[in-house]
């Protein structure tokens, strides 16, 4: 065999060596993720689990996890390898330190350990019911607003009406012991509309969809329409004032809005 042969023999070689490792990779990869659901640890978590203060601080019933808290949603739940994964926005998991039948010691994110244990009274189950979580949402009150402006010798008024929608927006947090947690609000349709005497001169029902395009998609998606007010009449048309916001959180964006003769809306960012 030739120099210039060997050398060829010698690179089929490696390159046969490189595929088996690549596909053995790929073998022990798919092995890995394809990883079974511990039936029996689930079982052992059924029932309602207290913390060491003596108060209810879950309860499982199937593949269903309900927080104390009644405002928390219920989440899905399934452990793997001695993993709890809670599922909601985003799947996260908390390491099992101990579990039997009577006991449960997980991880929290902040890494302190929570133990809880099974509660087990011969009273009925249902006298939890007001703390246990039921998947209760926060629902925003119906608001009407109006304001009377005079310009140009003529009399408008302006009209604000915030109307809960159906329309639900998801929020994921960490409530106050460290779990992950899921509550759902309902957006608001807010209408607007301009007099003057009886005559109605514009209106529009306005939704978040409204800025979607002055909005990250990321805080769109967790955000609602939460107020609207009047601003005046000027040469320029009707002016109103806009805030979208996530709920329970110091971030919002103000819109200013500017309705024209032809009842053209223009939008600019405060």
């Amino acid at each position: 065999m030739s120099i210039q042969e060997m050398k060829k023999f010698i690179l089929f070689g490696f390159w046969v060596l490189v595929v088996a490792l690549g596909l053995s990779s790929c073998k022990g990869e798919e092995k890995e993720t394809v990883r079974q659901e511990d039936l029996n640890a689930k079982q052992m978590l059924q029932g309602i689990w207290m913390d060491d203060s003596d108060m209810a601080f879950m309860r499982i019933s199937g593949d269903s996890l309900y927080y104390a808290d009644p405002e928390n949603l219920p989440v899905t739940f399934f452990i793997i390898q001695d993993s709890l994964y809670i599922v909601g926005s985003d799947t996260i998991s908390y390491p099992i330190v101990k579990q039997t039948p009577n006991l449960f010691d997980f991880k929290m994110i902040d890494g302190s350990v929570v133990q809880l244990y099974k509660y087990d009274s011969d009273e009925d189950e249902l006298a939890f019911g007001d703390v246990m979580g039921n998947g209760s949402t926060a629902v925003q009150e119906r608001l009407e607003k109006d304001s009377v402006v005079v310009y140009g010798g003529q009399r408008y008024r302006g009209y604000v009406y915030i109307n809960p929608s159906t329309m639900k927006v998801y929020k994921q947090s960490v409530n106050s012991v460290g779990m992950m947690v899921e509550n759902v609000y309902y957006d608001n349709v807010i209408h607007i509309c301009v007099y003057t005497g009886t005559k109605l001169l514009y209106g529009s029902d306005i939704t978040k969809n409204f800025f979607a395009d002055y909005l990250p998609d990321d805080f769109l998606s967790g955000a609602i329409l939460s107020d609207m007010d009047f601003e005046g009449v000027d040469s320029e048309g009707f002016h109103y004032s806009a805030e979208v916001s996530q709920p329970e959180s110091p971030l919002y964006y103000q819109f200013h809005l500017t309705i024209d003769k032809d009842n053209e809306v223009s939008i600019t960012e405060d």
